[in-house]
Parts: C-alpha cells; sequence; structure tokens
C-alpha cells in the first residue's frame, strides 16, 4: 500500500471529481442506472480501479452490507472482497436469511440496516425500479447488484472498463449484444455505458424478434440475424440464457441455433474481436467452449476486473461520508 501522499497523487482524476463535485448531477450519490453515468464520471471510475490497489484498508470502521435476494457468485463475491479490502466491516444477508421472508418490505429491510450502522448496501433484488425510491429514503449508499431485468450498471462497468484496458478507447468501436435481450438487466445497463463512452452498439435477439419485432433501448430495433450484428463488429458480447424464459421457445438447442457464438459466426467479426460474457456460462449453448477458453475471450479478465471496479465504485461513493460518531 502506497502512503497518503502516492494516494493522491496516482488518484488525482478520481479525487478531483469526486471531491469538487457538487451533488448527484456531478457524480451519482449512488449506484443505480448506467443511465445516470456521464463519461467523465466513468472514466473518473475507471482511474479509481486502475489504482484500486492503493485504496486497501482507506474505509476502516465503514459497514457494507450485500442484501441478495436473488442467486450470485461473482458479483456478491466481489463486493465482499471489494469492501473487505476497503477495510470495511461487512454483513452478507440473502433472501432466505432475511425478514423479507416474513413480509418485510425491502425499504424496511434497508431501513432498518441504516439503523444498525450500515454505510453502503449492494442490493440484488427480482423487484424491477424499487431502488430508486430506497435510494431516496434512506441515508445509506445504494447499489444496483441487479434488479430484475431492469439494469445491472457494475457488470456495465466492469465490461466498459475491460475494453478499455484492451483498447485504451472505446470511442468509435463497434460492439456486438446478442442474446436474451428481452430479459436482460446485463444488455440494457452496457447499452446505456457504451453510448455514452462512444461506441457504437449493435443488439441482437434473433428468436425473440421473430415473435415480436420489438423495439428496445429506446426505440432500437435489435438485429433479425446475430450474424449481421457480429459482421465487422471489435467485440461481442454473449447474454447469458435465461432458462426459466426459454424453455417455451425450443430450449437450449433453438438457442444455441439462433444466438450462440460459434467459431463460424465469430470469424465474421474484425480480425482480433474480443468476446465477453457476463456469466455463468453455459457451454454449447451461448458459446462454444473452443471461444470461452480461446484466445479471443475476456471472460476471466471481467471477473478480474469485477473487483477492481467494484472496489473504485465504493471508494467513490464513501468519499464523501463522514465518520460516524
Amino acid at each position: 500500500m502506497g502512503t497518503m501522499e502516492d494516494m493522491m497523487i496516482a488518484g488525482t482524476r478520481a479525487l478531483k471529481v469526486c471531491l469538487e463535485c457538487s451533488g448527484e448531477s456531478s457524480f451519482p450519490r449512488h449506484m443505480l442506472s448506467t443511465k445516470h453515468i456521464s463519461k467523465v464520471s466513468a472514466e473518473a471510475i475507471f482511474e479509481a480501479a486502475d489504482y484500486a490497489h492503493l485504496w486497501v484498508n482507506s474505509r476502516k470502521d465503514q459497514v457494507h452490507v450485500n442484501l441478495f435476494h436473488e442467486p450470485s457468485t461473482r458479483t456478491r463475491v466481489s463486493f465482499e472482497l471489494a469492501a473487505k479490502k476497503l477495510g470495511m466491516n461487512v454483513v452478507n444477508v440473502n433472501a432466505t436469511e432475511s425478514s423479507s421472508v416474513k413480509g418485510e418490505t425491502l425499504l424496511d429491510t434497508v431501513k432498518n440496516l441504516e439503523a444498525l450502522g450500515a454505510n453502503t448496501v449492494a442490493i440484488r433484488t427480482n423487484e424491477e425500479g424499487v431502488l430508486g425510491d430506497i435510494a431516496w429514503c434512506s441515508s445509506c449508499l445504494i447499489v444496483n447488484a441487479g434488479d430484475g431485468t431492469n439494469e445491472h450498471p457494475t457488470q456495465a462497468l466492469l465490461d466498459a472498463y475491460t475494453l478499455r484496458q484492451k483498447w485504451g478507447t472505446l470511442e468509435g468501436k463497434i460492439i456486438a449484444v446478442c442474446g436474451d435481450l428481452e430479459h436482460s438487466r446485463v444488455a440494457r445497463s452496457n447499452y446505456h455505458l457504451l453510448k455514452t463512452l462512444g461506441a457504437e452498439v449493435r443488439l441482437a435477439e434473433p428468436l425473440f424478434v421473430a415473435y415480436r419485432q420489438p423495439m428496445l433501448f429506446e426505440e432500437v430495433r435489435p438485429f433479425d440475424s446475430i450474424e449481421h450484428a457480429i459482421e465487422g463488429a471489435d467485440a461481442v458480447m454473449v447474454l447469458r440464457i435465461q432458462h426459466e424464459r426459454w424453455n417455451a421457445r425450443g430450449g437450449g438447442s433453438a438457442y444455441l441455433q439462433a444466438c450462440g457464438l460459434t467459431k463460424e459466426r465469430l470469424a465474421l467479426a474484425k480480425p482480433g474481436a474480443v468476446v465477453l460474457h457476463p456469466g455463468p456460462i453455459n457451454r454449447g449453448i451461448e458459446i462454444d467452449s473452443e471461444i470461452a477458453d480461446g484466445p479471443h475471450s475476456l471472460v476471466l479478465q471481467q471477473v478480474k476486473n469485477g473487483l477492481a471496479v467494484r472496489m473504485a465504485i465504493l471508494w467513490l461513493l464513501t468519499q464523501r461520508l463522514t465518520p460516524r460518531a
């Protein structure tokens, strides 16, 4: 760990953004949606993530709670490790252990955690769009760890950070997002953030388009062919299949035929194109194992970067906090 002077020098940009912002209009008070993240705020997060090793033990005596009402491995573990590396006291709560099984609302749960001294709360819930009201009513800093099919902003941030590491900038890059768009919070958050960072985002969900011809993501019509979306792309982001929603549409075999990333499809992208996946991977359905484990894959780098990015987010959000008495 560096000295305080090292921390101030290394994180100049991130510190400047956080310390000089006058409110939510500059850097968000909570991390709820990529719609509310400006390009400068995203760059501040990336800058802080670059120097995540310097923020170790910088948030001692603060309390972080993971309140997860849906299953998770990567997101929950990385939030726990991020908070612990920052020196925070960490409490993990899942649905089967919380008072929600007794009928308590999510807001009441958060208010009780606040009364117990929680500073930050990462929430995963199947309730869409409720976290804004919770953030408004609570003094805790709320981080959206996935709310139904709505958004998953920290996943989008770590995805963009991974691409930034690869390319240096996302300006002018073509990114194809392919899979179950209808139910994907990852796709929604990535769509907004990647556009903010200057990328061209192509959306492809062939099976759903065949059923309803939808207009999604601010009146954008998805490509009706994964091949057309991937052609000439700099990156392909493969989405996780929603098993519980796809059975009625022919199951995994239909998904693989319409949306799965194969060597033949990846060959349509630009030479050297990279592949991302939020996990967990369903091999042979969403993506060929040869691609998932191959030189194009950034999947494990995404997981690794999730720790640094979530450390950066917690560090930046708590920068304005005054120590509790």
